[in-house]
């Protein structure tokens, strides 16, 4: 799937629904407007999902909706066999692979940072390929998914960094994540000024388990 690159600072943000891990939750995010259905394999993680269930889950929504699959640091071969087998449209690197490791996507690459809120010192230069950028917090223990907001607005020190752009000059997709719930959605899209938000734990009953009453006032919410 090719996917397009937009430009920054629309009115709407797109929204990328993460950690799903049953069909039903997959159709109920996109027929209220989620653009990307994130999958997890990380196995330590409640949101873990086989190899059967993510494709289950990919074949649903398969055209209507961006399908991101989410990696800590596995070996690019175990990732490779989960794209084949599942179809993926784009990689989502939230562990601390290297450069060198997030340049075998190519753009298919959706790279992380993990932050306590200063981004001065983020690289963008080293991820030219890349097709975009996700800024979360950082957690000691959990990669994605801790429920825990911070500064969103630090995120608008890098939107002029000439990196951002892709070799033909447009803005590649910034998203955020980390604490965003209904709530606090559309504060955290404005404030970050991201191409897109990345939600996860804050529309959740339990662990995995997505409430539906939530995203439905999340996408109310950002309108």
């Amino acid at each position: 799937m090719n996917v397009a690159l937009p430009t920054l600072g629309i009115t709407n943000p797109r929204v990328k629904v993460c950690g799903v891990t049953r069909v039903e939750e997959a159709r109920h995010a996109v027929a209220c407007g989620a653009a990307m259905i994130g999958l997890n394999f990380y196995p330590p993680s409640p949101r873990n999902l086989t190899l059967e269930r993510g494709r289950e889950i990919a074949d649903a929504v398969r055209g209507a909706a961006t399908v991101v699959g989410v990696f800590v640091d596995r070996p690019q071969a175990e990732v490779e066999e989960i794209d084949r087998a599942v179809g993926l449209d784009l990689v989502q690197l939230h562990g601390d692979e290297s450069p060198r490791e997030v340049a075998a996507y190519g753009a298919r690459a959706l790279q992380v940072f993990r932050t306590d809120g200063d981004l001065t010192a983020v690289a963008l230069s080293e991820y030219p390929e890349a097709w975009g950028f996700l800024f979360d917090v950082r957690h000691p223990t959990l990669y994605g998914g801790s429920g825990v907001a911070w500064s969103y607005g630090a995120l608008r020190q890098v939107m002029s960094d000439r990196s951002l752009l892709d070799r033909e000059g447009t803005a590649r997709p910034l998203l955020v994540a980390g604490g965003i719930h209904p709530g606090n959605a559309a504060q955290a899209a404005s404030d970050s000024g991201a191409w897109g938000i990345d939600v996860c734990s804050g529309v959740e009953s339990s662990p995995g388990v997505k409430d539906f009453s939530l995203l439905d006032r999340l996408f109310e919410e950002v309108g």
